[in-house]
Parts: C-alpha cells; sequence; structure tokens
C-alpha cells in the first residue's frame, strides 16, 4: 500500500514538463481533482507522473455542507479517477459551493451548531461509502461567522471526524490566517484535534491588507505559519506536508525552496522524537 512521506507539492500544469523531463526529489504531488474530471491531456499528464510518484487528490466541488442533495454524478467521476490514479487520500472542504443546483467560485462557511453536525457528517459516510475511501476534511479560512455558532470550528472538526469516522487535512495557513482574523488561540486548536486523525498538511502563504489577513495561496509561507507549523509537528508529529500554492504560480525551484523548509521542520522533529 502506497503511503505518503516527507513533503508534496501541488501540481501545476506550468510544471509538468519539469517534473516528466527532471524528476525532481520530492515526495508526492497534490493534484486539483476537479482539473481531471474531463479526462483528455490534463488526465495523460497525471497518469505519467503517477508511475513516478504518490499522489493525492484535492477538491473543491463536493459541497459537503450544502442543502443540495449530493451530486452523485460528480461522485461518479470522482470515484473513476480515483479507481484509475490510486491516490494515498481524497480530500475536499468542510464548506458549501452550490445552492438549488448552481455552482459558485468560492468556498462558503457553515454554522457550527449540533444540527449541521448530525446532517455534514451524515453526507461524509454516505461519500466515503460510495467511493470506498475514507476522506480527508480540511479547514477553511472563512472572513465572517455565523451568529448562531455553537460550537467552535475546532470542536466542530473533532468532533466530525469521530462522528463520521473521517481523516482531517490541516492547513496551518488557514488556522493562522483564522486566528488573526477572528481572535482565537491556535494553540487551542490545534490542542482540540485528535491525534490519529491528521494525516495531511497544507502550507501556503497570505497576503496582509489593513489589520486583516487573506489567504490567497499566493505568496511564500509567512514565518508565523513557519512557527505554528512546528507547534503542529510537536503536537501531531511529522504529518506528511504540502506546499501549497496557487495563485501567481512561481518556477518549480521556488516551489522546491519551500518544500525544502518544510522537510527541514520535518526531519527536526523526526530527530526529536527519536532521541526521547
Amino acid at each position: 500500500m502506497t503511503t505518503l512521506q516527507g513533503v508534496g507539492l501541488g501540481l501545476r500544469s506550468q510544471h509538468y514538463a519539469t517534473i516528466l523531463s527532471t524528476t525532481p526529489p520530492i515526495g508526492w504531488f497534490e493534484a486539483l481533482s476537479d482539473n481531471y474530471l474531463g479526462g483528455g491531456l490534463p488526465l495523460h499528464h497525471l497518469g505519467l507522473i503517477r508511475e513516478r510518484y504518490p499522489l493525492t487528490l484535492h477538491g473543491v466541488g463536493l459541497s459537503i455542507g450544502s442543502t443540495d442533495g449530493l451530486n452523485w454524478e460528480y461522485l461518479q467521476r470522482l470515484k473513476a479517477l480515483a479507481d484509475r490514479v490510486e491516490p494515498v487520500h481524497v480530500s475536499d472542504h468542510l464548506a458549501w459551493v452550490s445552492c438549488d443546483g448552481h455552482y459558485f467560485n468560492d468556498l462558503a462557511p457553515l454554522p457550527y451548531t449540533e444540527p449541521v453536525l448530525i446532517y455534514v457528517a451524515d453526507r461524509i459516510q454516505q461519500v466515503q461509502e460510495f467511493l470506498g475511501r475514507r476522506l480527508l476534511i480540511e479547514n477553511l479560512s472563512p472572513y465572517l461567522q455565523f451568529a448562531g455558532n455553537d460550537l467552535s470550528e475546532w470542536q466542530f472538526l473533532a468532533e466530525l471526524a469521530r462522528r463520521a469516522d473521517c481523516d482531517l487535512l490541516l492547513d496551518v495557513n488557514n488556522l493562522y490566517v483564522n486566528a488573526a482574523n477572528h481572535g482565537f488561540d491556535p494553540l487551542e486548536y490545534l490542542a482540540a484535534l485528535p491525534l490519529d486523525r491528521v494525516k495531511e498538511i497544507h502550507l501556503a502563504g497570505y497576503e496582509q491588507q489593513g489589520s486583516f489577513l487573506f489567504d490567497t495561496h499566493g505568496r511564500p509561507v509567512q514565518p508565523g505559519v513557519w512557527a505554528l507549523y512546528r507547534q503542529a509537528l510537536k503536537h501531531f508529529g511529522p504529518v506528511p506536508t504540502l506546499i501549497e500554492w496557487d495563485t501567481d504560480i512561481p518556477s518549480f525551484d521556488q516551489l522546491l525552496d519551500e518544500a525544502n523548509k518544510a522537510e527541514q521542520c520535518l526531519c527536526q522533529r523526526q530527530r526529536q522524537l527519536q532521541a526521547i
């Protein structure tokens, strides 16, 4: 069974040629599943890269929190893709992106309440049963919060993982942005998540506009995020980590530089654990 080790990079079409011609020293790649559901040349390239590296699939179209019914056509295509490339993980976001069958280009947050928790856990269980795979659910970086929340985000995620029997993808950049924007302690968040459920970590960059942080995933990882990442590794251990860069895509060498920084953090934590 293929497993993830070390640091991976988000797979972008701009880098197909470099990856296939040089086979760079990277642990794994994450493919945006929605980009490959239509087949064609992207899927061809994905297959070639899969021959050389472990893959994960990361989506934005599941809309697990929507009041719309589950999109079974979408899920059939996702299952076919997963069966073809055999990813180590399939992940999506704790969000909704559709209403009355209309999809929009953003990830909208959910109310953190008991009825929503029951509803989303049931939908995740249905998806997992259909795919034959356990999902990883990722935390968002919402800029607004619902006034009627009766659970914190970290309480909701921890309980969701238990009830749905799913795993978690911890985006440390999103956590850092949320903590700064909404005024909570990110270490309390980390401490609340179940140790055995966090199977993957994302790192990315944000932008600051005035007193507000924006999760653009279009800049290098910032010092505060690196510090929080080291705290996450201290809590969860050396979890496989992805460098995620979605806008203003840089050169592949710059991504490798970011990956090397994360690898150093992972190796340091591994040495600490071995010394205990």
